[in-house]
């Protein structure tokens, strides 16, 4: 707790310190090419989210010829091993030895607010292809930080909403122990009408469900609501199905915990599961046919959720880089054209609130036959919610 106090007042100081350091940032020339620091979960049972954030990045590089904005690009890659202490010791490397303009990539909550501030403090912007914590959305929104994937709990409240739909009366939730996982509760709770008649919080990484699963068969709930990404949520949904408890309840899922890693390891018990998400595969834009296309051609598989967020967030910096015209040192004009969001995105309308969190649609998908003997998310209903921020803006002083 003391931990978490001490990273939220230090980002809120960051915040005042921010803002003057972007007015004094701006020098006359030009950079002659563009330094990503990309730090991720690359190793270890959830690596299939930072692998799938990685691709997707690096695919919109490679389609921009190596360059973000016109200029060269380099993109300096490390493995956060799904620790927080070595997230914060490979940002405070990227951002004063190798000197990045900017800092991506990182998956889980609890690694990025212990590694933000570094960012912060050296005058670099932090643009998130993922997490995105409820803890600075509101009072301690920072301008040196943009969230490039949706807030942590907007998923769970197009869930709420989604349940409400299905006439679902009591339902158990279940989510890891850390700041997402709080944030996805949360969501969930204020839009559903029904009765929670359960609510469970695991290990992060946790494999085994054993004492969950029977908590949720004595509790007897119409559905089930949980939020565990990567190997978390395939190990579920495996000992969901091996426990026989889809007979008997509805098992409900945002879309990180049905996403296509997850379809491929778990096999023929995710079809007909429902999910929500502010992306599909099946999105008809332009954008989003090239991105798919793409991707299967460069990688052999079926995108992500993930792979989707990594693809939006470089051509968000390539697009903010071509509007400051390479002159990413001064960091008052890059802010500016990042958050005028001058990109077609993958998901479709995009634009971002005072708080620098997205405004986007989220949906409702069903997984079903993709017609070559494999299973893939598609489209169920047209947005679920329109134009959704969060919960927290208002309470942001940015403008």
């Amino acid at each position: 707790m003391q931990q978490h106090l001490a990273r939220r007042r230090a980002l809120s100081r960051a915040a005042t310190a921010a803002l003057l350091s972007l007015a004094l940032a701006a020098t006359a020339h030009a950079a002659d090419r563009v330094k990503v620091g990309f730090v991720s979960t690359l190793s270890g049972p959830s690596s299939a989210l930072g692998i799938d954030i990685r691709d997707g990045f690096m695919l919109a590089v490679k389609l921009h010829g190596g360059k973000l904005g016109g200029l060269p690009a380099e993109v300096l890659v490390s493995d956060d091993q799904f620790k927080p202490d070595v997230g914060r010791q490979l940002f405070e490397r990227d951002v004063k030895r190798d000197k990045v303009d900017f800092m991506t990539g990182v998956v889980f909550s609890n690694i990025m607010l212990a590694a933000l501030p570094e960012a912060i403090d050296n005058n670099v912007i932090y643009i998130s292809p993922n997490a995105a914590p409820s803890s600075i959305a509101g009072k301690d929104c920072n301008p040196l930080f943009f969230a490039a994937s949706w807030p942590n709990d907007a998923y769970h409240e197009a869930a709420g909403v989604f349940a409400n739909q299905r006439s679902l009366k009591s339902v158990y939730l279940l989510a890891p122990n850390y700041q997402a996982g709080k944030d996805s509760l949360s969501g969930f709770k204020r839009t559903f009408k029904g009765q929670v008649i359960g609510e469970g919080y695991t290990k992060l990484g946790q494999l085994d469900y054993a004492a969950e699963l029977a908590e949720i068969r004595a509790a007897k709930p119409q559905a089930v609501y949980v939020f565990l990404p990567g190997g978390m949520g395939i190990n579920f949904i495996k000992q969901f199905v091996g426990a026989g408890l889809g007979k008997d309840m509805m098992l409900l899922l945002p879309g990180f915990s049905a996403d296509q890693d997850v379809i491929s390891a778990v096999g023929a018990p995710m079809a007909g599961l429902f999910n929500t998400a502010h992306w599909s595969p099946d999105l008809d834009n332009p954008a989003n046919r090239k991105f798919v296309a793409e991707f299967q051609k460069e990688y052999g598989r079926v995108p992500t959720l993930y792979a989707s967020q990594g693809y939006d967030t470089a051509l968000l910096i390539d697009a903010a880089v071509r509007d400051v015209k390479g002159h990413v040192e001064d960091r008052q004009a890059v802010r500016a054209a990042l958050k005028a969001a001058h990109f077609d995105s993958v998901r479709g309308p995009f634009k971002f609130n005072n708080n620098q969190y997205p405004i986007q649609n989220y949906y409702v998908r069903t997984i079903g036959s993709d017609g070559k003997g494999g299973l893939v998310n598609k489209s169920f209903s047209e947005p679920i919610l329109r134009a959704h921020g969060d919960a927290y803006a208002q309470q942001c002083p940015m403008k």
